[in-house]
This record gives structure tokens, C-alpha cells and sequence, in this order.
């Protein structure tokens, strides 16, 4: 999967909030990506019948530390989305201007 191009012709406030906005929302596609693939690992480790109670709380560890990082990512995206959500509300009340 190729990534994705965001491109503004003409660099205005509206533009670049919506920027943002598509970012968050990339960011957040990956997210549910990794998180289905976190799943995947669980099931497939307990599926797997030469598995013992070591592997499976190994597994289960690894899925922890990945959660526990997408966490601090989602607080992130959080105060971001914060900060553009004013500006995307001023760009609402404006007249429309030509696409980004």
C-alpha cells in the first residue's frame, strides 16, 4: 500500500486545517489496521496447539506495550484534532473558497 499524498495548491488556514484533519484521519485508519492485526496475533496464538500458558502471556504482553503506545498516539491525535476543531468552525461561518 502506497502512502497517501495531502497537497494544498494555495496555503490558506481552511486548507491546511483540512490537511490536518485528513491526517488524523489517515493515523487513525492505521491504527484500527494494527489493532485488527493485534487480534489476529491473540487468535492465532491460541489456535496453535503446542502453546503453553509462557507463549500465550508473551503474546499477551507484546499486544499490552503495542495498546499501551496507540494509546499515547490516540492522545496525541486527541490534542491535535483540539487545536483544528476552532479553526475548522471559522472556515464553516466563511464563504466557501476554491478547493484545496
Amino acid at each position: 500500500m502506497s502512502m497517501p499524498k495531502i497537497e494544498c495548491e494555495h496555503i490558506e488556514t481552511c486548507c491546511a486545517a483540512a490537511s490536518l484533519l485528513q491526517s488524523i484521519a489517515l493515523e487513525e485508519t492505521a491504527i484500527s489496521h494494527i489493532l485488527n492485526a493485534e487480534g489476529e496475533k491473540i487468535q492465532k496464538v491460541l489456535t496453535l496447539h503446542n502453546c503453553d500458558s509462557k507463549d500465550i502471556l508473551e503474546v499477551n504482553k507484546s499486544v499490552q506495550d503495542t495498546i499501551d503506545k496507540i494509546t499515547d498516539l490516540e492522545t496525541i491525535l486527541k490534542a491535535k484534532l483540539d487545536l483544528i476543531v476552532p479553526i475548522l468552525d471559522e472556515c464553516d461561518k466563511k464563504p466557501p473558497k476554491p478547493e484545496c
